[in-house]
């Protein structure tokens, strides 16, 4: 699912670069519950019936023979199978409800449990369980309280290495936390005890079924569409970009919807912790990190990746996150003839990631000097676009920046667009506009040589762009 969602944005003129007063903005509501299957979940006894059930089909089930039948089949036998157990236990249920049942139970055999029909629902973002009784969704940028719940923390615990033994990862005592994801690539947070004390808490960042494309950032009010043909065409000219924001704000479906812009003749390598980038280009290589394994052994780090990734002849490199030593490989590869690479970093603004990459330079061990690391992030950087994760839920596009080069010890930046906050109403919802600051990039001459024409009206700032 996006992290974006839409606004109307207000053409009011201001100046570009004046910083509107913003009034404060009132506290959230307190989470809502929501009525996803409420009638079946609020029923404890049907809750009781359902994992009694389960255990039951575990026995008389052979389990050997569940990989060699389809889905159909299963579902025929667990159908049967809940049908006679409804009928001897004298549960009073009625056609839809003993189907539904059957299909709960069924996911608790294959699937997710409780949380199936939460996944299957398009128009939620996350899912974020807190222990086994509250069960929380985002839709539309707002949390809301689900009646969904686990019978007890040992059901949520079976659940959550259901997800983790799919990669290949382990969650117990002696490692405690671990990221993985879905297979439609939806991305996996679990914590158990000793480190949570309430206990398991999962967050699973929800994947649309559909990719965001830039075309359809725009129409959710995202980004301008003269934004987004700028950012487009400098992706086609090879101009290397960083991606900023803080946690939830978007940075990976603006990147994936970037990459669309990527020639489909190019070699991509990508590298995550977990694996969630969808690039639709045919020549990719996906890789993905390896946490270590019950001894301790076995680690691969991203740093490895990206060395190893030089080594496989790629036109770009792109880097879900970055987050630590590998930066400094990162900065070597935008350097050395792997231009249009592209990366995300956790940043409140376009400066704070310069500073951020400085300090993860210097995690790698390298005796560089703040001089010397600067220049490197001058040279391979050109373009920070900066998303944000406004106070009424919505994704938005709130600064494209250009880095310009050194001058002196400090790297040289200009911003391009900017979104202006103008006031928050009554209900919470952000009003505001996207402006050009008047600058024209350094890169448009680059675009200008490859052919891709770009209208330089857009960077007037007398007008609000749409």
């Amino acid at each position: 699912m996006s992290r974006f969602a839409a606004k109307t944005v207000a053409p009011v003129i201001a100046s570009p670069l004046a910083a509107p007063a913003e009034p404060s903005v009132p506290p959230p509501p307190a989470p809502r519950e929501t009525p996803v299957d409420a009638a079946f979940f609020r029923d404890d006894g049907l809750l009781d019936a359902r994992i009694k059930l389960h255990g039951r089909l575990i026995d008389e089930i052979d389990l050997s023979k569940l990989d060699k039948l389809d889905e159909g089949e299963m579902r025929r036998q667990v159908r049967k199978l809940v049908g006679d157990f409804a009928r001897e236990e004298r549960l009073p249920l009625n056609g839809a409800e003993l189907e539904q049942l059957g299909a709960s139970v069924f996911d608790e055999m294959v699937g997710l449990g409780p949380i199936e029909p939460l996944l299957q629902d398009d128009s939620i973002a996350d899912i974020l369980i807190n222990g086994p009784f509250k069960v929380f969704i985002e839709r539309h940028g707002e949390l809301e309280l689900t009646p969904v719940r686990f019978r007890d923390n040992d059901h949520l615990l079976r659940i959550v290495n259901r997800i983790v033994a799919t990669v290949g990862r382990r969650i117990d005592e002696s490692s405690p936390m671990v990221d993985a994801r879905l297979p439609d690539g939806s991305r996996v947070n679990a914590a158990i005890s000793p480190i949570t004390i309430d206990g398991a808490a999962v967050s699973i960042r929800k994947f649309s079924k559909k990719p965001y494309d830039l075309q359809r950032l725009v129409t959710v009010g995202a980004m301008p569409a003269c934004v987004a043909e700028f950012l487009h065409g400098a992706v086609r000219s090879r101009v290397s970009t960083v991606i900023s924001g803080g946690t939830g704000s978007g940075k990976t479906t603006l990147l994936n919807a970037l990459s669309g812009a990527i020639d489909h003749k190019e070699r991509l390598i990508t590298i995550e912790d977990a694996a969630e980038l969808q690039l639709q280009q045919p020549h990719v290589v996906r890789m993905e990190t390896r946490p270590p394994n019950i001894e301790g052994k076995g680690e691969i780090r991203q740093r490895e990746l990206v060395k190893n990734a030089l080594r496989m002849r790629p036109d770009r490199v792109i880097l879900g996150e970055v987050r630590g030593e590998e930066a400094f490989d990162m900065l070597q590869a935008m350097n050395t003839g792997h231009e249009g690479s592209m990366a995300t970093i956790h940043a409140n603004t376009p400066r704070d990631a310069i500073t951020r990459l400085e300090q993860m330079v210097a995690m790698s061990g390298m005796r560089l000097t703040p001089e010397s690391t600067r220049g490197q992030i001058a040279s391979a950087v050109h373009l920070i676009v900066q998303v944000m994760r406004l106070s009424d839920g919505k994704r938005r596009v709130t600064s494209v920046t250009e880095i310009t080069g050194m001058e002196g010890q400090v790297v040289q930046m200009q911003e391009i667009f900017a979104f202006q906050r103008l006031h928050t109403e009554a209900d919470g919802s952000v009003v505001g506009e996207f402006r050009a600051t008047g600058l024209r990039p350094g890169c448009l001459d680059e675009m200008l040589r490859r052919g891709i024409k770009y209208d330089t009206a857009n960077f007037d700032p007398g007008r609000a762009l749409s």
